[in-house]
């Protein structure tokens, strides 16, 4: 019983904190980013909620990997990056969206791919599956940086 409260409360983690960023910033998505111009590759915005929500509940599963694995001292620099990533995960929205900073997003965005290679390594250290559980999120950052510099590209003034 204890570990089902351990694991539903990893994956509750970052569903609440992505549920608050999205809740946060819809107006911004509303008002602004459809009347960006968008390049053909960009995916219809149904599509973003149901990504995010799966690549959230992935992060909690991999925290909880984590938490039942490894050393202590390796754990905690894991923890670190993982708070990390998932605060600059929250912010890109703001920076994105409210601020309406395409740049300085595409800069945010940066940082975080860097921070999720770095947890990445470090899960790998601690539990290889919960770093495997990870590499879509990788991947779906990649795709969002590159559709992130497309759109500072094509919209800039």
């Amino acid at each position: 019983m204890k570990n089902l409260l351990i694991l539903s409360a990893c994956i509750a983690l970052p569903l609440a904190v992505g549920g608050l960023s999205g809740y946060l910033t819809v107006g911004g998505l509303a008002e602004w980013s459809v009347n960006l111009k968008k390049p053909s590759f960009n995916p219809p915005g149904w599509i973003f909620g149901p990504v995010w929500t799966l690549l959230y509940a992935l992060m909690g599963v991999s925290l909880y990997m984590v938490i039942k694995s490894g050393s202590q001292e390796v754990r905690t620099a894991a923890y670190a990056v993982f708070a990390v990533q998932l605060a600059l995960n929250f912010w890109w929205s703001f920076i994105f969206f409210n601020s309406r900073e395409l740049g300085w997003a595409l800069l945010e965005i940066l940082v975080l791919w860097l921070a999720i290679l770095a947890m990445i390594l470090l899960f790998y250290r601690i539990s290889k599956p919960a770093a495997l559980l990870q590499i879509p999120y990788l991947l779906w950052v990649s795709f969002a940086t590159i559709l992130n510099a497309t759109l500072w590209w094509m919209n800039k003034a």
